[in-house]
């Protein structure tokens, strides 16, 4: 009976995935800031016969998420963990990014991530099993000039999941980084630009869980998308420059509200 925890489970990619592996023997562990939102997915992942438990609890509480992430480890053991909770910086406007913004991804995305990971894979390292994965974005890879912490945090998760993989391969725990390209989420509808390739949360979640199985170190998609933001960093920094301005975007006056 695999147990598998989601944060930022929610909404978009989070919540895909929890309906994607909802099924009878499986049990979720699913977490975001919005009881009313979450309760929602939880009870249609119910209804598919999961067992589920729903905790809201914000991902830069350290000890609150450590504590949290020891109680289900101890009580359910832990079988895949996918630190997904995240949000988008940028400006308004499309002008520089405030300082404001700038730490609230930081902690957000960055800290809030590795708060979800790190015990989930000292828990796992003592079991001798388990997977973790980190999700990243396409702009680790091409950073984004309209959200440069964001491409910042992305970046950094890509490097320190790469990095620690390696750690924990002979200690029987696997960690994978996920690197989508364009997905329609409800967070992604707020920015208004240009979104090639974009797909389904439904369809991203099918490919992530496709990456797990066969344990990619890196779950890059969709593929044309992600082999050309690979080839930036390898082009003239000119070229890379020119090709970055057609991503350029600005937030919707939703968002602004």
């Amino acid at each position: 009976m695999p147990v598998i925890l989601i944060t930022g489970a929610s909404s978009g990619i989070g919540a895909a995935l929890a309906q994607h592996y909802a099924a009878p023997g499986t049990t979720l562990v699913l977490n975001a800031r919005g009881p009313e939102r979450l309760e929602a997915v939880a009870e249609a992942c119910r209804r598919k016969g999961a067992a589920v438990e729903a905790r809201a609890l914000d991902v830069r509480d350290r000890d609150g998420v450590r504590a949290w992430i020891d109680d289900v480890s101890a009580r359910l053991g832990l079988d895949l963990v996918v630190a997904n909770a995240g949000v988008n910086g940028g400006h308004p406007d499309g002008g520089l990014e405030t300082e404001e913004t700038a730490f609230l991804v930081l902690d957000v995305n960055l800290m809030g991530a590795l708060n979800v990971a790190l015990p989930a894979v000292a828990r796992m390292a003592e079991r001798g099993r388990g997977q973790v994965a980190l999700i990243s974005s396409l702009a680790a890879y091409a950073p984004l000039p309209d959200a440069p912490a964001y491409s910042g945090t992305k970046a950094a998760l890509l490097a320190h999941g790469l990095a620690l993989r390696e750690k924990l391969a002979p200690r029987g725990v696997r960690m994978n980084v996920v690197c989508p390209g364009y997905v329609k989420t409800a967070m992604g509808a707020d920015y208004e630009g240009w979104r090639p390739l974009e797909m389904s949360a439904e369809a991203a979640a099918k490919r992530i869980a496709k990456g797990l199985s066969r344990d990619e170190a890196v779950i890059a998609f969709p593929g044309l998308l992600a082999a050309a933001a690979r080839g930036a960093a390898l082009i003239p920094e000119s070229w890379r420059r020119l090709g970055m301005r057609g991503f350029s975007f600005r937030m919707s006056e939703r968002q602004q509200r």
